[in-house]
């Protein structure tokens, strides 16, 4: 419980800031993200930091580690090991076809009052009934999922991973994104909760700050039907972040989601 605590307090710390002012951006680098043969290996870095792939923070908690082999069964993490400033972890591709890596976190947050002090609570939706007291007033909840991913593939890309979980924002690729070349035009959707997400700014930045003046980040906005178009101006890996704030949910509560995707761009 104690870790879950840790690694909810530092989500919550991520998203409390607007994107533009946001000090600390989550990602997963892949070491590769398109292989041959009838088997190979990923390892993966994970990272809270000040410029993407650059873990100069804090390492990224895995308590809610994801992965999705081609068809849609559940894969392990192996060799998992955690530092200050990176988590890493190495993924034994077995099956052909596109794998999903995520990190998806879920909880409720709740502010109420209790014998005319103000408290707070975190934790689980299964938590939350037990976790707020029965006497308590003016209280306000609400929901933040945080989505972190990426894709790597052996042989044939495929597309089962792609199918939306419809929990909080998600990337559905329309251009496969381990098909993905410097010069031309991808085109992915956005989606909330299953649904478009219409009108949402979407930030792309590019590997290799350190060695550059330039941040050469960019922005797109999403159409009416949460699609978006890139043309990717070089080779690189590259960081796409989306965040929506205070949508309203069910019950009363307000829902804050937030998207940091990974893909690599080929020459």
């Amino acid at each position: 419980m104690k870790k879950t605590v840790f690694a909810l307090a530092a989500v919550a710390a991520l998203l409390a800031a607007p994107m533009s002012a946001q000090a600390h951006r989550g990602w997963i680098q892949p070491s590769s993200t398109v292989l041959s043969g009838a088997e190979g290996w990923v390892s993966f870095d994970l990272a809270m930091s000040n410029g993407v792939f650059i873990p100069d923070h804090a390492a990224m908690r895995v308590e809610s580690l994801t992965i999705l082999a081609p068809d849609g069964s559940p894969a392990e993490a192996q060799n998992l090991s955690r530092g200050r400033l990176r988590q890493t972890f190495d993924l034994h591709l077995d099956k052909p076809g596109t794998w999903k890596v995520a990190n998806v976190l879920d909880f409720y947050n709740a502010v109420y009052k209790q014998g005319g002090e103000e408290k707070r609570w975190r934790g689980t939706a299964a938590e939350m009934a037990a976790g707020i007291p029965a006497d308590a007033t003016d209280v306000t909840r609400s929901r933040t999922l945080m989505r972190v991913e990426t894709f790597v593939t052996l042989g044939q890309p495929t597309e089962t991973v792609f199918a939306p979980t419809g929990q909080g924002l998600e990337l559905v690729p329309v251009t496969h994104p381990n098909d993905l070349v410097a010069g031309e035009a991808a085109t992915f959707t956005l989606m909330l909760d299953g649904k478009p997400a219409a009108n949402q700014t979407i930030t792309i930045a590019r590997s290799g700050l350190r060695y550059r003046d330039n941040p050469e980040e960019t922005t797109v906005t999403t159409g009416a039907d949460g699609g978006f178009s890139v043309t990717w101006p070089q080779a690189g890996l590259y960081w796409l972040n989306a965040a929506v704030r205070d949508v309203a949910g069910t019950d009363g509560v307000t829902v804050n989601a937030q998207y940091n995707g990974v893909v690599e761009v080929l020459p």
